[in-house]
């Protein structure tokens, strides 16, 4: 099945199985234990839209133990980099219609936080088909070791997935039920 297919069919069937479900933070806290990520490391994420398994109760707790949260503003070329921001800031609606942090205070994190639409067993994403978080992967792992995390429902779990060179393979998938 082409990604165009699969992409379509897992976006319609995440809308019609949506629900509000607490991500277990303290699967996220070993993990964070095991690679040695402090309370101090900055955090890259997503503000949920569309129907993806809302993040932001993980990214309050994570805020709440002194990791800076920093989230992406999209540009031309389908690039993005992320921007420093806090429970306390304002978002604005950024050109793609995603709310995008106010502030200009670019980060660098050393763990990414990324939505996607469907995953496989060898941890890789299918995303929307912009190519924003594969490119701003290839583009972080140049600069400095980051911890890659998907967040996904348990059903967003597929046998095959078409992958390309262009393709990222994630550090963790993080579900409502497990983080492997």
């Amino acid at each position: 099945m082409s990604k165009k297919i699969l992409r379509k069919k897992f976006l319609a069937f995440r809308k019609n199985n949506y629900k509000i479900v607490n991500l277990k933070y303290s699967l996220l806290k070993n993990i964070l234990k095991k690679y040695n990520l402090s309370n101090d490391k900055k955090i890259g994420a997503y503000f949920p839209i569309n129907y993806e398994i809302d993040c932001l109760d993980i990214l309050k707790q994570l805020e709440n133990f002194g990791h800076k949260i920093s989230l992406p503003i999209t540009r031309q070329e389908n690039k993005m980099d992320f921007f420093e921001w806090s429970f306390k800031d304002p978002l604005i609606i950024g050109k793609i219609g995603i709310p995008e942090p106010f502030s200009k205070k670019k980060v660098y994190p050393d763990i990414l936080i990324v939505p996607l639409v469907a995953f496989n067993k060898q941890k890789y994403r299918l995303g929307y088909g912009g190519g924003y978080y594969d490119r701003y992967i290839q583009k972080i792992k140049r600069i400095k070791k980051i911890l890659t995390i998907g967040m996904a429902f348990s059903f967003q779990k597929v046998k095959t997935l078409p992958i390309n060179e262009y393709d990222k393979k994630l550090d963790f998938i993080f579900t409502e039920n497990y983080i492997k």
